[in-house]
């Protein structure tokens, strides 16, 4: 898995903290790894980027961002409105391409959800996913909803053939309600792949050493991690009536 792509089922779902854990577990176990941001949006050119931020957390990896516009919204939207050129798909390819021949370890950041337009032809991060033959990690919210998303996230991968690795928790209150305690179970079902983690809510505040250290205990072994989901599962089952 020379190169993993990870979306979120929409924004603000935990999509660039899971990809710091993703990134400070390879690290701890001994792989090279590079971020690429696609498309950076709502971000000036002196401000921090969400590499950035991966990199501020997860320590010593590589970062590149093939383009950043300043309005935060859809990467085609935003490109439009600046009058910049925009992000295509097979740059995104070529750029994690040329970073895999480097590092043990590529992950790919999108934009919002899977299906955000890069381009104005409708070019997407799946787009990205097809030419590279990536697996692709999706980065759910734990509420209630969260079930339909990522069913129509792993829908679109499977129509592609696209490997849905698997999906991560983005963020897990201290006292999840039902819905969350249930869509424990129900995500993999939905998704017909494995939950391979779940982030404390809050993660992304800690310090960069402490969230190098606590990383590998939020995601499984697939992904460099001590997580296991029977546990979790078992935790976090509501009591039957």
């Amino acid at each position: 898995m020379p190169v993993l792509v990870i979306t979120g089922t929409g924004t603000e779902v935990g999509k660039t903290v899971t990809t710091a854990a993703v990134a400070a577990s390879a690290l701890a176990a001994g792989r090279s790894v590079a971020v690429l941001k696609a498309a950076q949006t709502g971000v000036t050119p002196d401000e921090r980027g969400d590499a950035d931020e991966v990199a501020r957390l997860a320590g010593a990896v590589t970062t590149a961002e093939l383009a950043r516009y300043p309005d935060p919204l859809a990467p085609a939207t935003a490109a439009r409105r600046s009058g910049r050129e925009p992000v295509r798909p097979r740059a995104v390819a070529e750029a994690a391409a040329k970073l895999a021949t480097e590092h043990d370890l590529v992950l790919v950041e999108g934009a919002g959800g899977l299906l955000v337009r890069f381009d104005e032809a409708g070019g997407t991060l799946a787009d990205a996913a097809e030419l590279l033959r990536a697996p692709v990690l999706v980065v759910a919210s734990a509420g209630l909803g969260t079930l339909n998303t990522t069913e129509l996230t792993a829908r679109e991968l499977r129509s592609r053939s696209v490997e849905l690795l698997g999906v991560v928790i983005g963020s897990w209150p201290d006292s999840p309600d039902l819905a969350m305690r249930c869509n424990v179970t129900d995500l993999p079902d939905v998704a017909a792949a494995p939950l391979l983690g779940a982030l404390p809510d809050g993660a992304g505040s800690l310090a960069p050493t402490e969230f190098r250290v606590q990383a590998p205990g939020w995601l499984a072994p697939r992904l460099d991690g001590s997580w296991q989901a029977e546990t979790f599962r078992e935790a976090a089952a509501p009591q039957v009536r």
